[in-house]
């Protein structure tokens, strides 16, 4: 396990780890919001491209920004995962209930997946938070993506919101 590198009034800080290695060494309730985006088992290999652009004072370069400034694309390194699971839910199950333990009592749980999986989370969720503390599903509609030949196309993603207590939660429409 991690030492714990993270304190409540210290800075930001990104942490390069397995998850499930790092939470357990975060103290208990010590965040208002957590945002999970696991892999959503599509079944394929998964891979990014890491990019940056550079100033082309030549004016050749392959992209134009703002006010017709050209740049060349940099390539670096790809990144790839088998984003297909036998036990899809051993895998994420800890995380979630690590989640409900680092929430403090006016926190919010952000869990975004897709159609393959967020019915069988919602089950999970109920069971670790309880059907009481399920808030609401936002659903992230999308107008990108091929048009499917053989079945309705997917358009959307799900992102299902849970409290820690549903009588502490805090919620500022104004904000959102």
């Amino acid at each position: 396990m991690t030492d714990t590198v993270w304190a409540p009034d210290g800075s930001n800080l990104v942490v390069h780890a397995d998850n499930a290695e790092f939470l357990p060494s975060l103290p208990d309730g010590a965040f208002t919001l957590i945002y999970v985006d696991p892999p959503f088992n599509t079944g394929r290999v998964q891979k990014r491209q890491e990019t940056r652009m550079v100033l082309n004072t030549d004016g050749d370069g392959d992209r134009v920004g703002f006010k017709g400034r050209s740049y060349d694309t940099i390539k670096g390194a790809l990144h790839r995962y088998d984003d297909a699971f036998s036990d899809y839910w051993s895998f994420l199950e800890p995380r979630l209930v690590e989640a409900w333990r680092l929430l403090a009592d006016d926190g919010t749980l952000y869990l975004h997946l897709d159609y393959r999986e967020v019915h069988y989370a919602k089950v999970m969720l109920d069971a670790i938070f309880g059907r009481e503390c399920f808030l609401n599903e936002i659903i992230w509609a999308y107008d990108y993506g091929a048009r499917a030949k053989y079945r309705w196309p997917t358009k959307h993603d799900n992102i299902l919101v849970y409290v820690k207590n549903p009588a502490k939660y805090h919620f500022d429409n104004a904000e959102v």
